[in-house]
């Protein structure tokens, strides 16, 4: 036997919170891009920076220009470059944690922001293709 309509109005009507209703969107860490994964960007100045205590060092850091008309601060990574004002660069999100401003980073490699020279493992992560004549791990089957 099926409930009337009279007896269905007496029912107690569940409850939903409205926080529930909505799923709230996640903050970004790299809001710059909107939701890309890299940027490209001209250089405005190239500076050095000292990270937070404990740390002691000089960091090379770049003021970008992007694309899209924002700016920002971007590390430099690996030993020595050559990367000048007006260069173009290409910045993708990852922060340095003991610079204090900066969330992104140059890669290197691409554009006008040369790869570390003489780097043999981790290439990468810093620009550098394959030397002539290297050769990765080659089963002795196929030797």
């Amino acid at each position: 036997m099926m409930a009337t309509y009279k007896q269905g109005a007496f029912r107690k009507k569940k409850f939903v919170k409205p926080s529930l209703k909505y799923k709230l969107p996640t903050l970004s860490r790299t809001p710059i891009l909107r939701r890309c994964p890299q940027a490209k960007g001209i250089v405005t100045k190239v500076a050095i920076m000292s990270p937070k205590k404990p740390n002691s060092a000089i960091r090379h850091v770049a003021k970008v220009s992007l694309n899209k008309g924002l700016r920002v601060t971007a590390r430099m990574p690996g030993r020595g470059y050559l990367c000048a004002k007006y260069n173009r660069v290409l910045v993708e999100g990852g922060r340095a944690n003991d610079l204090p401003g900066v969330g992104y980073t140059a890669i290197r490699g691409v554009f006008d922001f040369s790869p570390v020279v003489g780097k043999k493992r981790r290439r990468s992560v810093y620009g550098v293709s394959r030397p002539m004549g290297y050769t990765n791990f080659v089963r002795r089957r196929f030797r």
